[in-house]
């Protein structure tokens, strides 16, 4: 079939599929080096306790058959290792069969670890990762040209992902309407980054410029990567140039670079094809068959964008082949933020010195400038970040946190920036405060050096030993 391929995105395939692996890369980094703490047989959600009570059909998991410590590093670190050998370019080394099969075992293995992780994996971007991952199997590799049917249903991922967060945000917070929403958003964002101040700082009628671009990026702009060249690749360069604005205005984990990555596949990048023979029958059959499939399951995200009680970063089967995304329906006017501190007297005084410990990525010290994480994703610290929004967000591991912290458990202490205790001396006591943070003005940063100005608010958990039963906010 002469239509099926579309040569003409050789390039663009290639670039996709080294950005794609890529960012599998950090995921499998991600969740190697985090989830003892998170989701270990001692973590703070274990998965044997998860899946004892979730039947597999409703998260299925390599870890519902077996679960240790161990094979969980294995299948983390092997997602990696799979992940390093694609961003390498390994599939183009391989039978087209065998370069599909390589593209499916990181996704299978992210699948594993998406469901059972609980709140740790709550977020959009893990459900965006499995569906252009599961989508990258097809993609097919040097010995066949892009198939146009895949190149298609990837801009329809990158057209739902864009339009449901407009519509999620047009239907949410009347702030995006009145296009004043950034004269918050920067400062009370889930982790701001190393220019966010900056940002924040800007002339409010630049915020009002900011939204409006926004809108236009996001509203109308997806329509137009349906049509032809070169008006999809201007439609997806504008997208690519606003999620990089994104970028440096923020922490968002991966969430901007796979959109990124979505709308390289739309560019008509230059780049001459090899000379290929005909297309296999049964790779015809089987993109097909998989489109036909996708297309079906779209139905009900299309029918929750479109409906008036739309709601963000759903997915409607265990498998996560087409799920429904957005972001920020509604921004907070005020942050505010947990702090943990922990003492050394047996009985806390009103004297007693209380230590705080330091995150790597969310707010604390007034004086600690925000650092670039993402594309990785520091979990622990964007929860705490909801923590701070509603104990309720906390109920289910703030207790077990507290525990760890109480233990100097080193798989916890691993996702902090700093202890204030040695590794022989725990604290006695643990306690959490809840403060309201502001971006300190132009005039403040120049007399004390602080990028923050913080003020107590309220106790959000009284002081807690070991030995008694940790109290929940």
């Amino acid at each position: 079939m002469d239509w099926f391929t579309a040569p003409e995105y050789w390039m663009s395939r290639l670039v996709f599929q080294r950005a794609l692996a890529g960012l599998y890369l950090v995921a499998f980094l991600t969740a190697a080096l985090q989830f003892r703490a998170l989701l270990g047989e001692r973590g703070m959600l274990p998965i044997p306790r998860f899946v004892a009570r979730v039947p597999f059909r409703r998260a299925p998991s390599l870890f519902q058959l077996h679960y240790s410590d161990r094979f969980f590093a294995l299948c983390a670190w092997t997602g990696a290792a799979v992940a390093g050998a694609l961003a390498a370019g390994l599939d183009s080394r391989l039978p087209l069969w065998g370069g599909m099969l390589l593209w499916l075992v990181p996704w299978l293995l992210y699948l594993s670890i998406v469901n059972v992780g609980q709140t740790w994996y709550g977020f959009g971007w893990e459900s965006l990762l499995l569906e252009v991952g599961f989508l990258a199997v097809f993609l097919g590799n040097d010995e066949v040209a892009p198939p146009l049917v895949v190149l298609f249903l990837l801009r329809w991922v990158l057209f739902r992902v864009e339009f449901g967060a407009g519509l999620i945000k047009m239907r949410g917070d009347a702030c995006w309407r009145k296009l004043t929403c950034l004269d918050h958003h920067h400062e009370t964002q889930p982790m701001p980054g190393p220019l966010s101040w900056f940002f924040h700082r800007l002339p409010r009628p630049v915020h009002r410029v900011e939204v409006a671009a926004n809108h236009v990026t996001q509203l109308l702009v997806p329509f137009l990567l349906f049509t032809p060249q070169p008006i999809a690749t201007a439609a997806a360069s504008l997208m690519i140039v606003t999620q990089l604005w994104l970028v440096l205005s923020g922490n968002f984990a991966w969430l901007n670079w796979i959109t990124i990555v979505l709308a390289a596949s739309a560019l008509e990048l230059p780049g001459d094809a090899p000379d290929l023979p005909a297309t296999p029958l049964w790779y015809e059959v089987t993109v097909l068959a998989v489109a036909a499939l996708l297309l079906a399951l779209s139905y009900h995200p299309v029918r929750n964008m479109v409906s008036r009680s739309q709601i963000m970063n759903r997915s409607f089967d265990p498998l996560h082949l087409v799920n429904t995304y957005g972001a920020f329906g509604s921004v907070s006017r005020v942050r505010y933020e947990v702090v943990v501190e922990g003492t050394a007297d047996d009985v806390p005084r009103r004297d007693s010195e209380w230590r705080e410990y330091e995150f790597r990525g969310k707010p604390g010290d007034p004086r600690h400038w925000p650092r670039q994480f993402a594309p990785y994703h520091l979990r622990l610290d964007w929860m705490m970040w909801f923590a701070a929004l509603s104990p309720a967000y906390a109920g289910a591991w703030f207790g077990t946190m507290v525990e760890r912290l109480l233990e100097n458990d080193p798989a916890t202490l691993r996702l902090l920036r700093r202890s204030p205790f040695p590794a022989d001396d725990p604290p006695r006591h643990v306690r959490a405060r809840l403060f309201r943070y502001r971006y300190t003005t132009w005039r403040e940063l120049r007399e004390t050096g602080a990028c923050w100005e913080r003020t107590y608010v309220r106790e959000y958990l009284p002081p807690t030993r070991l030995t008694q039963s940790v109290q929940r906010t």
